[in-house]
């Protein structure tokens, strides 16, 4: 079972950047890499270090205010491009654990609700908003997923979040645990299938 999700607080970094995709997120040379674990240092690769591997002082994540920074306010269609869900994990191994957008790649965003990357949707005029907030000061976001809020000095915002994925983060469900606490309803639907419809492996036990 994961670890369930009621709240998130950290620090908000403002990426002022739209259509960033999978491959500016995880280049393609370091997919070869196995498992997730430091992944996060070829996040952002191409922008967060020079030829000679240097830190480019212009990133904003490099800017030693938000280098803590565990919450992105990106610009819209964030996470297009490849379905690499690598690119989830770079982001969750820099230490990023929401990521909010006025929009999102689709597979990208599926992919960071499977892993228990938070992606919420806001208006563009509310992404501005906390943007310039990040830019002027430290902005400490309280993110409650049981009431629906955003929480900062100053403000709430609300926001909308589907009831599974809701489910999913509050109580620490994965893809399977999601399934089986369906699978009573699951069973009896296929009691009432013709043999010929169920899977293989279904279809002997029935037999």
């Amino acid at each position: 079972m994961l670890e369930p999700i009621k709240v998130i607080e950290g620090k908000a970094a403002p990426l002022r950047l739209e259509n960033v995709d999978t491959d500016q997120i995880i280049p393609a040379e370091f997919l070869k890499i196995l498992g997730k674990k430091g992944l996060g240092r070829y996040c952002f690769y191409r922008w967060r270090y020079n030829e000679d591997g240097s830190l480019r002082e212009d990133f904003i994540l490099n800017n030693p205010k938000y280098r803590d920074a565990s919450i992105l306010i990106a610009g819209k269609n964030f996470g297009i491009g490849s379905s690499r869900e690598n690119a989830v994990w770079a982001l969750q191994d820099l230490g990023i654990k929401c990521v909010i957008a006025p929009s999102f790649g689709d597979i990208f965003y599926v992919n960071s609700l499977k892993n228990m990357l938070l992606c919420i949707k806001l208006s563009e005029e509310q992404v501005k908003m906390l943007q310039e907030l990040a830019e002027r000061e430290n902005l400490i976001l309280r993110i409650d997923l049981e009431k629906n809020i955003i929480e900062y000095r100053g403000g709430v915002i609300s926001f909308d979040l589907d009831r599974v994925v809701k489910e999913r983060f509050l109580q620490g469900l994965d893809e399977i645990q999601l399934t089986l606490k369906h699978i009573e309803k699951i069973k009896k639907y296929e009691e009432g299938m013709p043999s010929f419809l169920l899977p293989k492996a279904r279809r002997f036990i029935h037999d």
